[in-house]
């Protein structure tokens, strides 16, 4: 079996060093980068299980090194950010960011988190199953490509945004809670607070409206959470 490796990038050379030192003590395989172009470029040439993505680095910063990311690779990723602003944590969550650690932070805990993103993303590695498409009301979601459309349309969605999409609609009808949909798709050990799923679902409808305004499809029910339905 193949070591693991883990892509480190801060512009802080210390930073670097010190999180890449506690990764090895795990067995890792660590890579570092030193800036959010050299982070792309390895990213696009190279294989890595997570990536630890600071958030304010000069020139490309985190957000837009993990939203580049988020085209072409479902790589998880951990946001380290120097600031406890929750739109910034919102905002990386939003762009596809799978978890995220304010800085000054425990290099164990980053250890724990960073383990914590691998067991969520090796839940679908599982062995090949038959194709599942699932169409109503226009909508068409292929479980085998990941591609959503409506009425034809493509709909760029996230990783979270589309895993959000495909647990509703796997169930129409059936209410969700906030706190059940943060379990199923972010994992029970994910660190963040259930608001996530509010702006996952805010951004989701927005994407669908773009294209047809006439029928949301993810109904909330007030007090409770989320379902899909297709209004006739």
């Amino acid at each position: 079996m193949s070591q693991i490796n883990i892509l480190v990038v801060d512009d802080e050379e210390k930073i670097r060093e010190l999180v890449g030192e506690y990764l090895k003590r795990e067995g890792f395989a660590v890579t570092h980068a030193g800036s959010g172009s050299e982070a792309l470029e390895r990213v696009r040439s190279s294989s890595f299980d997570a990536a630890v993505l600071d958030l304010m680095m000069p020139g490309l910063d985190g957000l837009e090194v993990c939203r580049e990311i988020r085209k072409f690779s479902d790589l998880p990723v951990i946001m380290l950010t120097a600031r406890g602003d929750e739109i910034d944590r919102v905002l990386g969550l939003e762009l596809g960011a799978d978890d995220y650690l304010v800085k000054p932070f425990s290099p164990r805990e980053l250890v724990a988190r960073v383990k914590a993103v691998l067991r969520r993303s090796r839940r679908g590695d599982s062995p090949p199953r038959a194709r599942t498409l699932i169409e109503a009301g226009g909508i068409s979601i292929d479980e085998e490509t990941r591609e959503v459309s409506l009425d034809g349309q493509a709909v760029s969605l996230t990783p979270k945004e589309y895993e959000l999409l495909l647990r509703l609609a796997r169930h129409p009808g059936r209410v969700f809670t906030r706190e059940q949909l943060l379990e199923q798709v972010w994992g029970y050990d994910f660190f963040g607070e259930a608001r996530t799923v509010d702006t996952h679902i805010t951004r989701l409808r927005e994407k669908i409206s773009r294209i047809r305004g006439d029928q949301q499809y993810i109904s909330t029910v007030w007090g409770v959470g989320y379902k899909f339905e297709v209004k006739n």
